[in-house]
């Protein structure tokens, strides 16, 4: 039986992520244009034309358990922003990863990512209880491994030679983590930043 059995709208001021829904597709398609994040080289996120697919193998995924994936919204108008996704959930221990993220160019440094991260490490540890939640990231992807420190996770360390990038070069995986105990210091800073953030609108 799947661990998240009704996934939750998750709210905050600067953004929303509700589950992620097959006919989400056209607006997502829209949104990775913004900045044509898909030809980045070292990316894995969909380009617009394989979109409906992406959102497909997700729902697959949300279907036997796996993942729970989300669209990212602005809590203003409902602007399609990217997608995120919990993965690796292991209600045993409990822990989980956060990852498959992507946000459109001119989301990025609004608070946005801050926020999102925010709602789901909040979710997992004072809802889920986890004890443990990762993210990782590619070693190549040098602005998502600041992105991540600068969101106070620990380093665990690096896979190496863990993906292959689309031009065929191998790339190491970078792994973080943030525990139960570590929580309410990373809550502290990330609401300050989204303060920060709200407060410049």
């Amino acid at each position: 039986m799947p661990w998240i059995i009704s996934p939750p709208t998750l709210t905050g001021r600067i953004v929303e992520l509700s589950p992620l829904r097959p006919d989400d597709a056209a607006e997502l398609s829209e949104a990775v244009r913004d900045g044509d994040l898909h030809r980045e080289w070292w990316t894995s996120t969909p380009p617009p034309e394989n979109m409906s697919a992406d959102i497909a193998a997700k729902l697959a995924r949300a279907g036997d358990g796996t993942m729970v994936p989300f669209i990212i919204r602005a809590a203003t108008d409902g602007r399609a922003l990217g997608v995120t996704c919990y993965y690796d959930l292991e209600p045993t221990v409990p822990r989980l990863e956060i990852g498959y993220t992507w946000l459109r160019a001119s989301a990025q440094g609004t608070g946005a990512n801050p926020e999102a991260k925010l709602v789901l490490l909040g979710y997992a540890f004072d809802e889920l209880n986890c004890a443990r939640v990762g993210i990782r990231t590619k070693f190549s992807n040098i602005t998502s491994r600041t992105a991540i420190e600068r969101l106070g996770l620990k380093r665990d360390g690096i896979l190496r030679s863990h993906a292959r990038l689309r031009n065929g070069t191998l790339d190491d995986a970078v792994l973080y983590s943030a525990l139960a105990h570590e929580w309410p210091v990373i809550r502290s800073a990330l609401a300050d930043r989204v303060e920060r953030h709200v407060s410049q609108d």
